[in-house]
This record gives C-alpha cells, sequence and structure tokens, in this order.
C-alpha cells in the first residue's frame, strides 16, 4: 500500500526512480510521481493512473538531478487524481508518505492560520507545510524534519528533500516499514528491500520511531528519544530476478505454477533430515506448554489460520482461537500469559496485525511470527519466527504464500502433538511423509488448469457464484470466494456446507454456480447430501474432489475437477490450486487486472 523510493548519488536518478516505482506496484496504487533537486530547485512530475502514464508525462517535460523521491499512492483522503498525487511541496520542500497523519486537520488549521495555502485534500500535504513552517522561523534543515515528525500522530515512513540544491534525504517511520540502501557512491531509501534490489542488496532497516538523514556516502540514524544510534547493516535475500514473470502472462499465473518449489523449500525447513521429525526452534518453547493459542491475520492469511485451527486442535488438543486482526484490539480480548499468539501476515507489516501483536507483546503472552518476509517488523518483534519460504509474491491476490502458510501451520500443528506426547513418533513420520509429498500432489493440481479454463466462462457470466465446504474445506470454501472476488469482483460467498439450510439457500436459482470443496473425507457423505438440496434448486455444480470422490459427482455435477489423492494434511492445501486457477481464468475472461486488482494493495500498511 503506498510505496517510496529515494536515491542522492552523484549521477543522475530519474530513470532509477521511476524502475523502483515498477517495482513498487504489488503493493497497489492509483497515481505515482517523483521529485527532484536540479541544481536550481526542486521539480516535480506527477500523473493519476499507471506509472505508465508517469512515463508519458516524463517523456513530454524531461526533469532529472542526482537527487530524487518517488511515489505510488494508494488513496486514503481525496481523490486519486493528479492534484492528490505525491510528492508533495511547500516551498523548497518535497516529500512523499505512506499511511496516514491522524491529526492532518489540527496542524492543518493551525498552518493555514499562519499564511499556509494547500492544493491538496490529502493528510500528507501538512508535512511538506510543517516541515517549511519551522524552516521559515530559522531551523536548520535536519531540526525542521524532526520537530516535524515530532507533531505527527498516526502511522508513516516518509522521505523529504529540503532545501533547493541540497544532496540529502530525510526519512522517518513510525508505523509504516522503511529501509536504507547503501551503494557505491550513492544511497537509497525505500519501503522496502525489494524496490532495492536491482541497485542494492545492502540495506538498514529502520526501526519502529526512527528517523534518518541520509547522505551521498552515509547516514545518521536517531530514535524515538532523539539520541544517535548505530542499526546493522544486513544483505537482503530478495532476488531482482525472481520479481520478473518470465515466460508467464501474469505474476498470480507465474506464482501459482511457483507453488510446488515453494512448498518443497517451506517443508525441508521444518524437518528434522536425521530424525524426519518437525523442527521447531524457539517456537516449540512457546507452543509446548501454551494452554491455548490465539492465531490472528487479516484477509487471507486469515482463512490459513482457519484450517491451522482444525489441525492444532484435532492433533494437539489445544483450544485455538482464530481472530480478524482489526478487530482483535479493540474489543478488550481476555488473554492467558500461559497461552501462545500467532501472526500470520506474507510481509510481515500488516497494519492491523502488527497492533495486535503488539498488544499481546504488551499483555505478557508468547508471541510467534508465521511471516514471508524475513526482515519485517512482526518478524523483529515476535519472540520466535516460522518463516514461510515462498520467495517474493508480486500479485495482490495471495497464492504460494498462502499455501506456504498452510504448510508451516500443518508442520506447528505436528510439532504441538510431538511436543505434548499426544502423537508418537512413528505416527508424526507418517504425517511428514504424507506432507512430503505436496511438490508432486500441486504439480498434478496445476494440471487441472486446462479444465478451470473451460469452467471460467460460466463463473464470468453468472450473477454471483457459492463455494461450499465442510470442516477444514470450509475455509477453503471462504477463500475460493475471496480469491473470485478480488480479481474479477463478480459477487461471491462462501459458506459452511451444513449452513445452507440456514439462509443461504434462498439464493440459489436456476444455473447458480455452486463450487462444492468435497475431497473424500469423513464428512463427505454430509457435503454430498448439500449438494443434492442445492442441485434439486437448479445449481450448477462445479465439484473439487479426489479420485474416491469422483464416483459420488458423476451424474450430479457440472463439472467435476478430480485431484490427486491427498493422504493426511495435504488435502486443504492442494484443493487451494484450484480454486486460484478457477478465479485466475475468470479474471482473465473478464479482461481483469488479476496482478493489481482496483482499490486493493498487496501490504496494508494502514488501518
Amino acid at each position: 500500500m503506498c510505496g517510496i523510493v529515494g536515491i542522492v548519488s552523484n549521477k543522475p536518478v530519474r530513470g532509477r526512480l521511476v524502475e523502483g516505482l515498477i517495482r513498487l506496484e504489488y503493493r497497489g496504487y492509483d497515481s505515482a510521481g517523483i521529485a527532484v533537486v536540479n541544481g536550481q530547485g526542486i521539480v516535480r512530475r506527477r500523473a493519476p493512473g499507471k506509472i505508465i502514464n508517469l512515463q508519458t508525462e516524463l517523456d513530454n517535460a524531461p526533469i532529472d538531478g542526482t537527487c530524487g523521491i518517488a511515489h505510488t499512492r494508494w488513496a486514503t483522503h481525496g481523490r486519486p487524481n493528479k492534484e492528490n498525487a505525491h510528492p508533495h511541496q511547500s516551498g523548497s520542500v518535497a516529500i512523499v508518505h505512506n499511511g496516514i497523519i491522524e491529526n492532518f486537520k489540527i496542524l492543518r488549521q493551525e498552518l493555514a492560520q499562519n499564511g499556509h495555502v494547500f492544493a491538496t485534500q490529502t493528510d500528507s500535504e501538512v508535512i511538506a507545510h510543517l516541515i517549511q513552517f519551522y524552516l521559515d522561523r530559522g531551523m536548520d534543515e535536519e531540526a525542521a524534519f524532526l520537530a516535524c515528525v515530532e507533531r505527527l500522530e498516526g502511522a508513516y515512513a516518509l522521505a523529504a528533500l529540503v532545501g533547493d540544491a541540497n544532496q540529502t534525504l530525510y526519512a522517518a517511520r513510525h508505523g509504516s516499514p522503511l529501509v536504507v540502501g547503501f551503494g557505491e557512491g550513492e544511497m537509497f531509501v525505500g519501503s522496502d528491500a525489494f524496490a532495492l534490489a536491482p541497485f542494492t542488496k545492502r540495506v538498514l532497516y529502520l526501526e519502529e520511531g526512527d528517523s534518518a538523514v541520509v547522505k551521498i556516502d552515509a547516514v545518521q540514524v536517531r530514535d524515538q528519544t532523539g539520541a544517535l544510534v548505530t542499526r546493522d547493516i544486513q544483505t537482503a535475500s530478495i532476488s531482482a530476478v525472481m520479481a520478473e514473470k518470465g515466460n508467464y502472462r501474469h505474476f498470480m499465473e507465474k506464482e501459482i505454477h511457483e507453488q510446488p518449489e515453494a512448498l518443497a523449500r517451506t517443508m525441508a525447513a521444518y524437518i528434522d533430515p536425521d530424525s524426519d521429525l518437525p523442527i521447531m526452534g524457539d517456537t516449540g518453547l512457546l507452543l509446548k506448554n501454551a494452554d491455548r493459542v490465539v492465531a490472528i491475520a487479516c484477509g487471507t492469511a486469515y482463512l490459513s489460520a482457519s484450517v491451522g485451527k482444525y489441525w492444532i486442535e484435532a492433533l494437539s488438543g489445544v483450544h485455538v482461537e482464530t481472530d480478524i486482526a482489526s478487530e482483535f484490539r479493540y474489543r478488550t480480548p481476555a488473554l492467558s500469559k500461559n497461552g501462545t499468539a500467532l501472526f500470520i501476515s506474507q510481509s510481515g507489516e500488516t497494519a492491523d496485525t502488527l497492533a495486535a501483536m503488539r498488544y499481546c507483546n504488551r499483555a505478557g503472552m508468547g508471541t510467534v511470527g508465521i511471516i514471508n518476509a524475513e526482515e519485517s517488523s512482526i518478524a523483529r518483534e515476535t519472540d520466535a519466527v516460522m518463516r514461510t519460504l515462498a520467495g517474493p509474491e508480486i500479485g495482490v491476490a495471495s497464492t504460494k504464500a498462502f499455501t506456504a502458510q498452510l504448510a508451516v501451520l500443518a508442520m506447528s500443528a505436528l510439532g504441538m502433538a510431538h511436543l505434548r506426547g499426544r502423537l508418537s513418533d512413528e505416527e508424526i513420520k507418517t504425517h511428514i511423509q504424507a506432507l512430503e509429498t505436496l511438490p508432486e500432489l500441486t504439480r498434478k493440481a496445476i494440471a487441472t488448469k486446462t479444465q478451470c479454463e473451460a469452467i471460467a466462462p460460466v463463473l464470468a457470466k453468472a450473477r454471483q457464484t457459492f463455494f461450499i465446504g465442510r470442516g477444514v474445506y470450509y475455509p477453503l470454501a471462504l477463500e475460493g470466494a475471496l480469491k473470485l472476488k478480488e480479481i474479477t469482483y463478480l459477487p461471491a460467498e462462501g459458506y459452511a456446507a451444513g449452513e445452507l439450510k440456514h439462509g443461504p439457500i434462498a439464493l440459489i436459482e436456476d444455473g447458480t454456480p455452486v463450487v462444492v470443496i468435497a475431497p473424500s473425507d469423513p464428512l463427505m457423505e454430509k457435503t454430498v447430501s448439500n449438494m443434492e438440496e442445492i442441485a434439486a434448486r437448479g445449481a450448477k455444480i462445479i465439484a473439487i474432489t479426489d479420485t474416491a470422490g469422483a464416483e459420488y459427482f458423476e451424474d450430479r455435477a457440472e463439472h467435476t475437477i478430480i485431484l490427486p489423492d491427498m493422504p493426511g494434511l495435504t488435502g486443504p492445501i492442494v484443493s487451494a490450486i484450484p480454486l486460484q486457477l478457477l478465479a485466475y481464468y475468470t479474471a482473465l475472461e473478464l479482461g481483469t487486472n488479476m496482478d493489481q486488482p482496483r482499490n486493493l494493495a498487496k501490504s496494508v500498511t494502514v488501518e
């Protein structure tokens, strides 16, 4: 959600600023712009819509310099147009900002009373005016920047140019991530290391409340008290090559096909090669004696937590509560100091999940981050981390990160069962042997893409689509509906199959597509009974099952997607793939942008 790139160099920066913005497109945005210091002052170019529009602006009215900032904006305050696009400028100050300034109305009123005239509807513009306000009162540049930051309330990552010909970037973060990159004769600022990957892998992660003065060959960091501090320089693990689509049409398509490899990497990290038992590390200490587990997340990550609840409770006997992060901390939850909280996030920077984690930390609970970004805030601030080794996920709709989260949760459930003596070594090994087949099973699931592509026109023409499942496949029904909604913009709902008679069946009419997720398990026959009820009312059944289950749907389903036999805990992970493919090919049929769906962002860094 929004993206920042800044460069201070001894070479022109325009081209690389735009390149950095292109790498941030996955976060979601609706306008873009850059500002550079060109020796005579600060000059800007901005445009609504995609970066190609900004490139057209730059072609028509070129600008360049050796120090600059750039931004992709996801609108919060003010419409997504050129006027509200970043960078914002006041006098000799230009800024780019991610987040929300909660006290901007008070600041704006104060500045207006002192003669400042505002050109936008945004909360961010007050930052540029406030820095200029302090400059006008005789403060030096750093003092003015720090005085401004001291007044801001809310969440922010920001970078600023201050002065007409200065080779310096000013940066600060509170609640939103920001990194500083180290080059040869140049320095960088970015929302994440991925944006800077083509330029440098040597990065410094600003911590909560940090501010920084970034010059051409050095950075000076202050913590939230204003004291000078040293932050470790790290080597980012992100490969620039992984951001390329290769031979695929879209990142989502590429990332669906990367799941066998992502699952193989993730599983290998949690299986001891000598004993074939789970590797739990510090997480094991937190989960072994926990009297309950709270799994907290947003969106698709919340649905992975919902699957994990079934596994952990069934295998370890520990009570699991799942909670949507945006609701958790506002309902005064009753927490157990003997409990452990799991925080699941692809980016590790999701604002609501991060806030919930800090709430649990303050309450004295043990905290575990299940994240895909090892350098993220959640990774740094939880007591223990379980990484999903999916690699960078660019498509906004999560695919490989979701199935990798499920793999980690499956291993967590087995690890807890083993540590608590609920399952024998041999029982654990049997489960792990099943999970080790995931790469091959998911390759076979991806092979259903031709069938999913043939079904897509049915979904594309439907007024609404329903997804149903029972037990561990109920969260999968919710995930299938979410995927279809977020990248096709079509109405879709997921339901527990047994709940149909309690209201939703009233919506079924002749020709309504219903995706029934029912691989063979003890609940399958009950799900088939529910399917009979909706088929009798004219529903068009699309079944997702396995070889053993296919006979139940042979004469009843319009389409049957047959997955390979899925032993142990593999079923929900493998069943996720045709749901992703159905959504992808339906979006392709409709011509929507599945990599960057409207109004959505990859990393939601504001509440």
